[in-house]
This record gives structure tokens, C-alpha cells and sequence, in this order.
């Protein structure tokens, strides 16, 4: 018999699956005013492939509060598909950076809806890590701070909170507000979700108020006693 032994380690072309492809989704905007086609990175270790109901929920929001961000500057940390950043952005804001983890197709699905959804002379996209340096940041807003921070289902992320916080109040104009969206969409962690407030006010002095509690459709069918709990979308706004 005879071996081929040049490509006998060689794997089939279809021996492994395709990655992902991206997908788009349609969001509607409150009151009638119209459809985001919004692109969703197709595979993401950070989540950033789905449009999460805090995400939409915070679009919504916002879409309703302009006066939080009219001609105001605006950050974005976690964007995600950065659907609040392009809400921000159509109604009026200054300048949105509208940031993520440095990864590149993460970033290139940001900005390919900024420039398909969006005005892009307002809107920035940046790969930015929480608790690094903030020049790149501040140089899009010649060095001012932010007049509004948006944090759309980012406390998951427990290791980060300090960071995330420090980032937060560092960049947080005086009379400025953070506005943190979130779903427990692990119940069992909803204690250290949480918790992400406990050291908002004790480590780094934000006040801290609860804007509602809300309860959606769950995002995934799982177990039927969590489904109250996976339900909840919390707001809140920190303060200096």
C-alpha cells in the first residue's frame, strides 16, 4: 500500500465547520421612528454577538431622554453593536466614542453600523480596554470629560468592577451621569451583579439611585424557576 506521506497530517478542507457568519437584526425605535438594520459580529467570546434586551431597552430610553445627550459628549464602555451609541448619535450628541475590547471584528462590526445607521461625523469607534489610559479617549473630545456614560450590561463582568468604576469616575464630567443597564442573566450571580453598586458608593463615592426594575421576556428558555429572576432588566444612574 501506498502512503501519502507528505499530506498525511494534512486535514480535509471540510474537516473543520466555518466560523460563524455575522447576522443583522431589525431594532424599532420608539414612537415610530423607524428601523435599525443592525449588524451582529458572528461569533464573540465577550457576547457581543447578540442584541441583548438591556441593549435595547437602554436604546429605548435614551431615545426618549435626548436631553440627556444633546449636544453633549457621550461614552459608551462595553458597546457590543453599539446600538446606544447610534441612538445618541441620530438625536444630537456632540461626539459618542463608542468603545469595546480591542478585537478586531468587534470593532469592525461597530463601525460598519456606525457608518450604515448612523451619522458618522458624531460618532467614533475605539478599542479601548477598561482601566487603561484614557488620552486616545479624551483626545476625541479635546480633552474635556463625558456628559454621559453608558454601561449596557457590562456588571457581569465581575473582575472588571473596579476598573470599570475607576474608568467610570475618572472620565465622568462633574455634572454628569453614568446610566448602568443590566439583566441577571445568571441568577445565581445576581448577589455579585449587585454588588457592582455596593462599590460604586463605598470605593469611589457615586451616588448611587435606581432608576426602575422592569421585567422583559428572557433572552434564552431555561430553567422554568429562574425565569422571574433572567426577566429583570435593572437602570441605574452614578453620579458624582
Amino acid at each position: 500500500m501506498d502512503l501519502d506521506l507528505e499530506n498525511i497530517f494534512q486535514e480535509p478542507e471540510d474537516f473543520r465547520p466555518e466560523p460563524p457568519k455575522e447576522s443583522f437584526v431589525d431594532y424599532e425605535r420608539v414612537d415610530n421612528k423607524g428601523k435599525i438594520n443592525l449588524r451582529l459580529v458572528g461569533a464573540s467570546p465577550l457576547w457581543g454577538h447578540l442584541l441583548w434586551n438591556a441593549g435595547k431597552y437602554t436604546a429605548n430610553y435614551l431615545d426618549q431622554h435626548q436631553e440627556l445627550y444633546r449636544n453633549k459628549n457621550v461614552l459608551e464602555l462595553g458597546a457590543a453593536a453599539a446600538l446606544p451609541s447610534l441612538i445618541c448619535g441620530l438625536n444630537g450628541a456632540a461626539k459618542v466614542v463608542s468603545t469595546d475590547y480591542p478585537d478586531p471584528d468587534l470593532l469592525y462590526n461597530i463601525q460598519y453600523n456606525v457608518d450604515h445607521c448612523a451619522p458618522k461625523e458624531n460618532i467614533v469607534v475605539k478599542g479601548y480596554i477598561w482601566g487603561n489610559d484614557y488620552e486616545e479617549l479624551q483626545k476625541e473630545v479635546k480633552g474635556e470629560k463625558f456628559d454621559l456614560i453608558i454601561l449596557s450590561d457590562v456588571v457581569f463582568n465581575h473582575t472588571e468592577h473596579l476598573k470599570l468604576l475607576r474608568t467610570t469616575k475618572d472620565l465622568l464630567a462633574k455634572d454628569g451621569r453614568c446610566f448602568v443597564v443590566f439583566s441577571p442573566h445568571r441568577p445565581h450571580l445576581l448577589k455579585h451583579d449587585l454588588r457592582f453598586f455596593e462599590i460604586a458608593e463605598d470605593q469611589f463615592q457615586f451616588k448611587v439611585s435606581r432608576h426602575e426594575l422592569v421585567n422583559w421576556r428572557p433572552m434564552f428558555e431555561e430553567d422554568e424557576e429562574t425565569v422571574e429572576v433572567r426577566s429583570r432588566i435593572y437602570s441605574y444612574f452614578l453620579t458624582l
